[in-house]
């Protein structure tokens, strides 16, 4: 399989030829942030339409259609009208916070997006605590969410800010408790370890039941842990108008909007990375041919078709289930998802020491 990091030190050897080594590193870190800003504001816009056109078709009907062919340009007027709506502060609120906020949440997000390996050599982070560093900094974001709903001066938003802290804290758990499942399996928490050892099996496959179970797990709590219907409590229009963002207007509401869409490609690309294994193509051993043929295939596409298909799952989940009440939600994260996780914890652990795995 093509190798990305080839281009990548071919490129950093032309620019030592010719600058001092400080100014290769300043040069290739600012060209990395473009290019991820890009990318971020690439995909978003992509997973605006992709969800609209989702809904639509799971509703049978056509979703945005008038503006370019196909409704294709249906975003980029969305951006642009957010891009030149007035900024808008109102009286009462704490200002200082409330224009942090939005961009707590959008670093947050960002800083995320740099960590998932793109590709075969298409990785900025690469530390050995890779997935501890991924679940850390987006405890950050929901720093973000409480300080938009405290600063904002409403009492919808901070109730919103409430159930969106107390929703991503809790389901963070099963999220996280899901993911070091995996991590024991494969004994690192390394993220180009974690692609490389499912070069045969992918671990879903691999892992045996624990693994199935906590792909289960993980999905249910990143669909709560993004605020996704049926989990969308802190933003229920009937309850709180638009939830912890309502006082927000301009590209302040848009970095939330963004960030949203955004954090639903982040948790599809970390459940690709765990359990679909990445951008490692589908390998079956003794299928040499088949396996050969599969190596065909750009890293990139595999892993961004594995990140666009958890995408439609839980989308599909969110147009297809009601939404449920914040008791409800709560519970059953306490009672039923947290203690599934332990359980699935001490039996992959049980597992690995007796080698009942494939």
């Amino acid at each position: 399989m093509f190798n990305f990091g080839n281009w990548t030190s071919a490129f950093n050897e032309l620019l030592l030829g010719f600058m001092p080594e400080w100014g290769a590193v300043l040069l290739e870190c600012v060209l990395i942030g473009v290019l991820v800003l890009l990318a971020y504001t690439v995909l978003a816009l992509f997973y605006i339409l992709y969800e609209r056109k989702l809904c639509a078709w799971f509703q049978c009907r056509l979703g945005p259609m008038r503006v370019g062919k196909w409704g294709l340009l249906q975003v980029f007027a969305d951006m642009f009208k957010i891009l030149i709506k007035e900024l808008i502060c109102l009286k009462g609120t704490d200002r200082f916070l409330f224009k942090l906020a939005p961009y707590i949440i959008i670093t947050s997000s960002v800083t995320m997006l740099a960590c998932l390996p793109w590709g075969n050599g298409l990785q900025i982070i690469d530390w050995n605590i890779g997935i501890f560093f991924i679940l850390a900094v987006s405890s950050v974001g929901v720093l973000g969410i409480l300080l938009a709903g405290w600063s904002s001066n409403n009492k919808y938003t901070l109730i919103g800010a409430m159930r969106s802290g107390a929703q991503m804290i809790s389901y963070e758990l099963s999220l996280g408790l899901s993911l070091i499942t995996i991590c024991v399996f494969a004994g690192t928490m390394n993220i180009t370890e974690l692609v490389n050892a499912q070069n045969n099996a992918w671990f879903i496959f691999s892992g045996h039941i624990p693994a199935i179970i906590a792909f289960i797990i993980y999905v249910i709590a990143a669909t709560a842990e993004t605020n996704r219907g049926p989990f969308d409590l802190p933003e229920a229009e009937h309850e709180l108008t638009a939830g912890y963002h309502t006082e927000y207007s301009g590209i302040h509401f848009g970095f939330f909007y963004l960030a949203e869409y955004l954090n639903l490609f982040i948790v599809s690309g970390i459940a690709s990375l765990m359990f679909l294994g990445g951008w490692m193509p589908l390998h079956i051993p003794g299928w040499e041919g088949f396996n050969e043929v599969m190596n065909c295939i750009p890293s990139i596409v595999w892993f961004l078709a594995k990140a666009f298909f958890i995408s439609f799952v839980i989308i599909w989940f969110k147009w297809t289930f009601p939404r449920v009440r914040i008791d409800q939600m709560l519970s059953f994260e306490w009672k039923y998802l947290m203690p599934f996780s332990l359980v699935n914890l001490v039996l992959m652990t049980v597992c690995v020491a007796l080698g009942w795995h494939f």
